[in-house]
């Protein structure tokens, strides 16, 4: 048996065993049944469990956080440009978030006379991706189709987060303090209007009348 604290205690009787996690407060828990003795251990069951399941989750979230992702460049080398940086900017968010990433270029019929075009191409994508990744296969084939893997550098990928944060934070500062300006003169505008709506205050009447003589 093992105690609450991992210390080996020995062999011991199944109901002095119970007695005494019950003087403990705690549970006798199985942990090796095939074992001759059987193995077990003093310990919170409850603790126990919501640990496990904790690190499980974190496997799991470890799990797909290094799947590996695919992006294909299409059918045909014949692919427009826009499309082919859509799929370059698809592969960054998938390397940012720590995925592998296999990119594939097909070939179609007698584009296979010019395989440069899309070995070219694929070389031209690992350069544009290379600030936050590492070729981790160099273009190979695979029947009709050529395919690179890209796989997260850590260190670039966390500059380039901070970079996103800091632009991020500025870009809201600076909106903020545009919406400020245009706050003060939107409440300008307004004063200013109130100020030419007011009706200017009429002069006091005389009390003397224009023309008539002063009584003595």
């Amino acid at each position: 048996m093992i105690g609450a604290d991992g210390e080996q205690i020995g062999v011991v009787e199944t109901s002095d065993a119970l007695r005494m996690a019950a003087d403990l407060g705690l549970d006798l828990v199985e942990i090796s049944p095939d074992a001759r003795p059987p193995v077990c251990k003093i310990m919170d069951f409850g603790k126990f469990k919501y640990e496990q399941s904790k690190k499980d989750a974190k496997n799991r979230a470890s799990s797909r956080a290094s799947e590996m992702k695919e992006v294909r460049l299409g059918r045909s080398v014949k692919i427009d440009p826009h499309d082919v940086q859509i799929r370059v900017n698809q592969s960054r968010r998938f390397l940012m978030d720590g995925h592998k990433v296999l990119i594939t270029q097909r070939f179609k019929g007698r584009e296979m006379a010019h395989r440069e075009l899309g070995i070219n191409r694929l070389k031209d994508i690992a350069n544009q991706l290379s600030d936050i990744a590492k070729l981790e296969s160099s273009p190979r084939w695979m029947g009709p189709q050529a395919s690179i893997i890209l796989a997260p550098d850590k260190a670039k990928v966390d500059i380039a987060k901070r970079a996103e944060a800091k632009a991020k934070a500025q870009a809201e500062k600076a909106a903020g303090r545009a919406n400020q300006a245009a706050n003060q003169t939107a409440n300008q505008v307004s004063n200013q209007a109130d100020q030419a709506a007011t009706p200017a205050a009429a002069p006091a009447p005389s009390s003397a009348v224009e023309g008539t003589p002063a009584q003595p």
